[in-house]
């Protein structure tokens, strides 16, 4: 960066720099959105493109500048909409931008696609006055195109990698989001989760992340995994900035059902929940057997029991549960293979001329033709897929989709929150997130520190249906009592 002034702001202010901290630089004239940018940018040029090369931003929206500096003069002229006034965005690279910017889940099949006109998020993020600054790379198909594909990995990104170290996996699909908030490169980010994707990235990025009640945002113009646990949530550095995002991301969309859930239940302002202080009267149960059955090492292990530890110590009445039919043998569940050729050709084929592939048939043949480039890993979820009928009539795909909702949801975290009387559970990093994925509950991951090797470790709470506030309740309790997160380290290139 040349321009001394905001050459030293970008390497001071600007780090850990929260939502209202830039608000406040803005209407005190000492910077501009057009500056935030400006340094996004900049970082996004020294260590997402060379330096570590953590490859977390596919694409940079070429018009950010100019939004950036009308929104500025909007600023000076009648003041900014809200707190998401010139803040700059990054968007997963499977939720649509009817603008200048591709849309292609990772994959070079949709590397010329641009979608036909904005998702809901998107709308909302721009009527909020925010600056969509790009998209982040994703495992490829959000993750649901081979079992061995390593998170964070597409045909169109590369890999990314964790900020805190090339050894530690970035955590998946919303791997380029997790990474380029937790480096600084965006102020905040939105990802998508069928299944952990945003809470693994958060985990391992040392960063907030909230996969919201399904029906709480919109998931229309999001290109698909599987339609009954899609959900679109915010990735912060910190749970207030999680909170601020997430008041710009709702709101009943005609063309999405289930968000008529939310009319209700929905809440102008999740910052009014945050509260230091006091858990008293909470009931929490600690899914210590996951710990268990998948071996965490101790030195993780130890820092989930100190962050019970200090909940404890907040008031809240923490004791051991066990998630019900955790045992069960979930690979059975074809739901996904079902849903995914449904939903997707239903996506590809709305989509323009430049996209070269309108179906799943279409975009394996697209695969096959290019191995090199398109099948490093494979694409064996593709063709089990494809090999479905794609109407949704077959028992396989119904029964497993009521035994999934029976064991999880009915006699899994609706009989256990019953029985021990809980207001929420808690669980380490994402185990566990299939539970509430597939009920459609919200979970919220946090920052809980970093094993010996520097690798981060977050702590998960899970509750039910619009419970978002007590989430975020506790959430901020145990964030302000703890302050974990810590801005990884690393040089650019000279």
């Amino acid at each position: 960066m040349k321009n001394p002034r905001l050459q030293q702001l970008s390497a001071s202010w600007l780090i850990e720099a929260t939502i209202e901290d830039m608000q406040q630089a803005m209407e005190e004239g000492k910077i501009t959105s057009r500056d935030l940018v400006l340094m996004y940018l900049c970082r996004i040029a020294d260590y997402d493109q060379q330096g570590p090369a953590l490859k977390s931003v596919l694409e940079i929206n070429p018009d950010a500048l100019q939004i950036a500096e009308a929104l500025d003069a909007e600023r000076k002229q009648n003041g900014p909409r809200g707190l998401m006034h010139g803040i700059p965005v990054l968007l997963k690279d499977n939720i649509d931008t009817g603008d200048k910017m591709h849309t292609s889940a990772g994959s070079l099949a949709l590397a010329n696609s641009i979608a036909p006109q904005d998702s809901f998020v998107a709308k909302q993020l721009r009527a909020a006055g925010a600056v969509l600054l790009g998209k982040t790379n994703m495992t490829e198909w959000a993750n649901f195109m081979a079992e061995n594909m390593p998170t964070g990995y597409s045909s169109r990104g590369g890999q990314s990698l964790n900020p805190y170290g090339a050894e530690f996996m970035t955590g998946g699909s919303s791997a380029g989001s997790g990474v380029a908030v937790g480096a600084n490169l965006t102020a905040v980010a939105v990802g998508t989760e069928t299944s952990g994707s945003i809470l693994s990235p958060a985990s391992q990025n040392s960063i907030v992340g909230l996969k919201p009640t399904l029906g709480l945002i919109s998931r229309s113009g999001i290109i698909p995994l599987a339609h009954s646990q899609d959900m679109a949530g915010p990735m912060a550095r910190t749970v207030r900035d999680a909170a601020i995002l997430l008041n710009a991301l709702t709101g009943v969309d005609a063309n999405d059902p289930i968000t008529g859930t939310s009319q209700e239940a929905a809440q102008h302002d999740y910052t009014k929940f945050l509260q230091k202080g006091s858990l008293k009267g909470l009931r929490l149960g600690v899914a210590t057997h996951i710990m268990t059955k998948y071996e965490l090492p101790a030195e993780k292990k130890a820092l989930i029991e100190a962050a019970v530890d200090v909940l404890r110590e907040l008031g809240a009445d923490v004791f051991e549960v066990e998630l019900p039919n955790f045992d069960q043998d979930w690979s059975a569940s074809k739901t996904f293979f079902h849903e995914f050729k449904s939903d997707l050709n239903a996506y590809l084929k709305k989509l323009g001329p430049a996209a070269s592939v309108r179906s799943l048939r279409e975009l394996i043949l697209f695969n096959d033709a290019d191995p090199k480039r398109m099948l490093k890993y494979g694409q064996a979820h593709l063709l089990e897929a494809e090999a479905t009928s794609g109407t949704l009539i077959e028992p396989d795909y119904i029964l497993s989709r009521e035994r999934d909702l029976y064991w999880a949801k009915d006699a899994g975290l609706d009989a256990m929150m019953a029985e021990h009387q809980l207001d929420a559970w808690i669980a380490p990093n994402n185990w566990g997130a299939m539970y509430p994925a597939i009920a459609g509950y919200p979970s919220i991951t946090i920052p809980a520190g970093y094993a010996p090797t520097g690798e981060p470790v977050g702590v998960t709470f899970s509750a039910g249906a619009y419970s978002e506030p007590l989430l975020f309740k506790l959430a901020y309790a145990y964030e302000q009592a703890t302050q974990h997160r810590k801005a990884p380290e690393f040089t650019a290139t000279k």
